[in-house]
């Protein structure tokens, strides 16, 4: 076993020869990352929530799935996040896939959250069939960061004093 990630011979055989890994194989994959994955159609139903989903935001995937996206977007950002995934259903395009957008999102218990996430459009002949987000919990990062701003706020502070 390699201490490089895992037991790589269990995954060689998706390298072999070129051949693309299967659609199985990759599904798989994104039941399983670490990172939570969330599909929602145009109208921002959710369709699909991981096992990482699960866990950051505490809502089971039977009760997620048929859901709203507003289920894990504080009330009183709704409003934008609403107006930025119309705006994205109906350019057909979006700058983050190429770009960390990191919010505020709320957990089942309604504790704030920070969570760091990239989408994809999903596109099919007629246009925009939906998106779909990698998410991580940012929490811990920005409450340290948020730490050390105010520790420099009161070191420039005092540094005037």
């Amino acid at each position: 076993m390699s201490d490089q990630g895992g037991d790589a011979p269990c995954w060689a055989h998706l390298f072999e020869d070129g051949e693309a890994p299967t659609d199985e194989t990759l599904a798989a994959l994104v039941r399983t990352l670490a990172d939570a994955v969330i599909i929602a159609d145009p109208a921002g139903t959710i369709v699909f929530w991981n096992a990482s989903a699960e866990r950051l935001f505490g809502w089971t995937s039977a009760e997620a799935v048929g859901s709203q996206l507003e289920l894990i977007v504080p009330e009183r950002l709704r409003d934008r996040h609403n107006a930025g995934f119309r705006h994205a259903m109906a350019a057909g395009e979006t700058k983050y896939g190429e770009q960390l957008l990191e919010v505020p999102a709320l957990h089942r218990d309604g504790r704030p959250l920070s969570i760091a996430f990239t989408v994809t459009l999903l596109h099919c002949e007629t246009g925009v069939a939906g998106v779909a987000a990698v998410v991580r919990d940012e929490t811990a990062h920005w409450q340290e960061r948020r730490a050390l701003r105010a520790e420099l706020d009161e070191l420039r502070q005092a540094a005037k004093s």
